[in-house]
């Protein structure tokens, strides 16, 4: 039996703000930047100049000091721009103020979805004469997961999220445009940028594509990018990408509609 996979010690995020969220473990940049090599395929441009968000409610052990240095040239390698932080000590959240980053705890609480209302308590039962019993109701059907659609192209530096559902792309993704869900991604059109299904870990997510020439696929944060090239077996074909095995091993594979 293989060894459970190590937890990230960083993930990426959406947020309303218009802002990228960092839920960080660690603070310590060495460690980021191992996690975040490997997640992002050592692409140094996988972000587009999004401004960042580090939110480190996750970290366990504090240090006495933080290289906020180190942590914002790590975050620039990767085109990401480091605007603010929430979750620090105040010590620390002092001294992230003193290196230029904003202490963002109340637009963070603000942007995450409030907790839905309890249901009200069903009324106690009174007592009433026995009547005859009704019909039995048909079954009803579960509601399925939520789908965004897309009607439109996606152009060079443009990025769509569909937040807790699928997507489905009715149009193409240009080279340099991004495409993101929750769930599975089904695109319709040329795929020609990148393709990012399971965002939140769901490794059940896939990419279906009918016209496959992305530079780079990831579900559930295991990635793949293509510099050399879409193999001949699904250039420009319908294909779909999805996690096999107990490694969840990332596998393209022909899909054939006829």
């Amino acid at each position: 039996m293989s060894a459970p996979a190590p937890a990230r010690q960083i993930e990426f995020r959406n947020t309303t703000l218009g802002a990228t969220l960092a839920l960080v473990q660690a603070v310590e940049p060495a460690a980021l930047a191992d996690d975040m090599h490997k997640m992002l395929g050592g692409m140094p441009d996988f972000f587009n100049g999004e401004s960042l968000i580090l939110d480190f409610s996750a970290v366990v052990q504090w240090p006495e000091r933080i290289d906020w240095p180190g942590l914002q040239s790590l975050m620039r390698r990767y085109r990401l721009q480091p605007i603010g932080v929430c979750s620090l000590p105040d010590g620390l959240a002092a001294d992230a103020q003193r290196a230029g980053l904003a202490v963002m705890d109340s637009a963070i609480l603000r942007d995450r979805p409030a907790e839905p209302a309890r249901a009200p308590a069903p009324p106690q039962p009174q007592a009433v004469a026995p009547a005859a019993a009704p019909a039995a109701a048909p079954p009803v059907a579960p509601t399925g997961a939520a789908t965004m659609y897309l009607d439109r192209n996606l152009r060079s530096g443009q990025q769509f999220y569909a937040r807790g559902a699928d997507l489905v792309v009715i149009g193409s993704v240009s080279p340099g445009a991004e495409i993101i869900a929750d769930g599975s991604i089904h695109c319709y059109g040329p795929l020609r940028g990148r393709a990012i299904a399971g965002a939140q870990g769901d490794h059940g997510a896939r990419i279906l594509a009918t016209n496959f020439g992305p530079e780079l696929v990831s579900i559930a944060g295991v990635y793949r990018t293509f510099e050399g090239g879409i193999p001949a077996t699904f250039a420009g074909k319908p294909a779909q990408v999805r996690l096999t095995g107990t490694e969840h091993t990332l596998t393209i594979e022909s899909l054939q509609l006829d």
